[in-house]
């Protein structure tokens, strides 16, 4: 693990020194937008001009083995009351598991449970991590619901379990957990992953034409994002995504990039509340 400062110019040289490839992140980001993999010297330049003239400092990290997955739990004042574990099948904008497959992995639900019982956790809790064979290795904590979607499929409808939670309801014992392969995935956000990684009309209409025959993580997989048999409006959305990814795939990742800024806290808003606060 390598840190520099995006201001520092040795900061700068310490990347020339690294080995490809490697992940490079800012000290703060929403949705992935301060995360870049760096695998040669094209993308090492892109990182830097969208990174490091940034004021803020960044680390460089040696990639990790094994497949993205998370382990999604609901807690009621520490009591594990439902949790659902699923891997990553395709690669959306961020980049964020656009598709996925729901799997049985005890190990990441025994953790997450023992993490929010000694938390005295009352409501949602995601673990990200890495997994071998379905040993984890976690990168992220947050503490809130994370993508119910491939949950909800499995059958595990962590939103209304929470919503129920919330109107004080005592949800029974043991904890719910979903049916292990259910597949499925969001075509707008695969499809804007292919915008910004491929950069070409090529690569967004390869990426169309796999969804279309329902092959790769398409297949077998059920559509979350826009279902337009059950929900005819979502179709204007998904018309609207791949019409600015075919006319422009750079210009694309503009979408997501707005629909992030209109949410995210910026490192401006968290300096204002620190500053805000009073001193211990």
């Amino acid at each position: 693990m390598t840190s520099s400062g995006s201001h520092n110019p040795d900061g700068r040289g310490d990347l020339y020194a690294l080995s490809f490839p490697y992940w490079l992140k800012s000290a703060f980001s929403t949705a992935g937008g301060g995360v870049r993999l760096v695998s040669d010297e094209r993308s090492r330049a892109n990182a830097e001009l969208e990174l490091l003239d940034v004021d803020m400092p960044v680390m460089a990290q040696e990639p990790a083995r094994g497949q993205y997955a998370q382990v999604q739990a609901l807690f009621d004042h520490g009591r594990l009351v439902a949790a659902h574990t699923s891997v990553q099948t395709g690669t959306g904008i961020g980049p964020s598991a656009a598709a996925r497959s729901s799997v049985d992995h005890p190990i990441a639900r025994r953790h997450i449970g023992l993490l929010g019982e000694a938390l005295s956790w009352h409501g949602g809790l995601t673990l990200d991590y890495l997994h071998e064979q379905g040993e984890p290795s976690y990168i992220e904590c947050n503490p809130r619901m994370v993508e119910p979607a491939n949950a909800a499929a499995s059958g595990v409808n962590l939103p209304e379990l929470q919503v129920r939670l919330t109107a004080g309801e005592r949800l029974p014992s043991p904890p719910r957990t979903g049916r292990v392969g259910v597949r499925t995935h969001g075509t707008i956000a695969l499809v804007l992953g292919a915008a910004a990684y491929g950069g070409t009309r090529r690569a967004v209409g390869a990426e169309l034409a796999r969804a279309i025959a329902r092959r790769g993580c398409y297949r077998g997989s059920a559509e979350q994002l826009t279902p337009v048999l059950r929900d005819p409006p979502s179709a204007a959305a998904a018309v609207f995504v791949i019409g600015e990814a075919l006319a422009s795939p750079r210009g694309a990742t503009e979408v997501a990039s707005k629909a992030v800024a209109r949410y995210s806290i910026t490192p401006k808003t968290i300096a204002a509340l620190a500053a805000a606060m009073p001193a211990a």
